[in-house]
């Protein structure tokens, strides 16, 4: 099962407004874990820019963005990445409001919401005295959240992997996802399943078999020969 876990960086709060995506970060999952590969772009906003409150979350300045590709150059990539699978965000309606934007802007079809899981709705469902932050969520499950100091598309993805997992069960699978540097230089295994210890039953249950079902068993092993694997027991 293939998953993409998401997040987006944005010039301000609406794309009705004409606010445009500036960053774009996606970590894939496959059955619920990580396989490695990301996707990471930074965005060319064009006319558009940034307003000084959403500077004040992710830190991304117009100077920095001036050289960056347009949605347009990038969109046949991103759309090869998100193309398949489940799509994970926290409030995903905003994210997935502004992506569909660009498409738009592109006269290209928009990403249906059946592929969509938002994961503050999951949260809300089930901890529903809140609060219900990525930050906080990280607090609530123990997630290292130190470095981030500021809002990052990529940097958010990785926590709410994590927080992801958490949320359906995570406790069932050892995830250590750590920083993107990191990750980059592993392997694509990077966890590993946790078994309750099997437990046995202090007497056998008694056979299902009846006697004439045991004696034609053994009347069709003798036909088989000596090599017969019944007989090797």
């Amino acid at each position: 099962m293939r998953e993409i876990v998401f997040d987006t960086e944005t010039t301000g709060l609406s794309p009705r407004d004409g606010d445009r995506v500036i960053e774009i970060g996606a970590i894939e999952l496959i059955n619920h874990f990580p396989s490695g590969k990301i996707y990471h772009q930074f965005i060319n906003p064009e006319e558009r820019q940034v307003d000084p409150g959403a500077f004040d979350v992710h830190g991304i300045s117009n100077d920095f963005l001036a050289d960056k590709p347009k949605f347009k150059d990038v969109v046949s990539e991103f759309l090869e990445f998100f193309s398949e699978g489940n799509l994970i965000a926290h409030n995903a309606s905003f994210d997935m409001g502004f992506l569909n934007a660009e498409l738009a802007r592109l006269k290209m079809s928009p990403i249906t919401n059946d592929r969509v899981i938002d994961t503050l709705q999951i949260a809300r469902r089930k901890h529903p005295a809140g609060p219900n932050s990525l930050d906080a969520l990280c607090s609530r499950y123990g997630i290292n959240n130190a470095h981030r100091t500021k809002h990052g598309a990529l940097l958010d993805s990785e926590l709410l992997a994590e927080v992801y997992l958490e949320l359906i069960g995570g406790k069932q699978a050892a995830l250590g996802l750590g920083t993107i540097e990191e990750e980059a230089s592993k392997s694509q295994t990077i966890g590993s399943i946790i078994r309750e210890p099997q437990r046995q039953r202090n007497a056998p249950l008694a056979s299902r078999i009846s006697e004439i079902e045991r004696i034609a068993h053994d009347r069709l092993v003798e036909t088989i020969g000596e090599n017969a694997i019944w007989k090797q027991v």
